[in-house]
């Protein structure tokens, strides 16, 4: 009979640890299938906003104007806020036609808060030409972007910028 109750008493163990390997291992694959998941918005991301800087570098305003959601906000440093595409087209013209920049950008964070929103953190440094005065500047700015996956690509939702100086 003690061989019995033993006997019993060691499946049930075995049949517990079966159940905790099993739900380690799906544990693991969801968590494999997040992180893979996470790397791809981060490389999406990543191609929107190199899409952006090329375009603020050749002072393409329908480039940039392209990486924002439909009702996109940018707010400049020193100027009106720009809320949506006929806003934002308005200020990108106006800034191109007040400098030409030539600048680097570096991905310092991207932050995925859910599956469509994420937080990005740059900086950027180079020179500006002010078309005013014909005059080259120093420029060096810290980015932060709010991006929204919207109808399957990363776009920019909210865009503001400073100096770090």
């Amino acid at each position: 009979m003690k061989g019995i109750t033993t006997l019993a008493a060691l499946l049930l163990i075995l049949t517990a640890c079966q159940k905790a390997t099993k739900q380690k291992q799906n544990n693991s694959t969801t968590i494999n299938s997040a992180t893979m998941e996470n790397k791809t918005a981060k490389i999406e991301i990543e191609k929107s906003l190199g899409i952006y800087f090329d375009a603020l570098n050749k002072s393409n305003v329908e480039q940039a104007v392209s990486q924002y959601t439909s009702d996109g906000i940018f707010m400049p440093t020193g100027l009106s806020t720009a809320a949506g595409t006929a806003e934002l087209t308005t200020a990108y013209e106006n800034v191109f036609k007040a400098i030409q920049l030539n600048v680097t950008f570096k991905i310092e964070e991207i932050v995925l808060s859910d599956d469509s929103t994420a937080f990005v953190r740059t900086q950027s440094n180079g020179t500006q030409l002010i078309h005013a005065n014909n005059q080259k500047t120093e420029e060096l700015n810290r980015e932060f972007f709010l991006m929204k996956n919207e109808n399957g690509s990363w776009k920019i939702s909210r865009y503001m910028f400073n100096q770090p100086k």
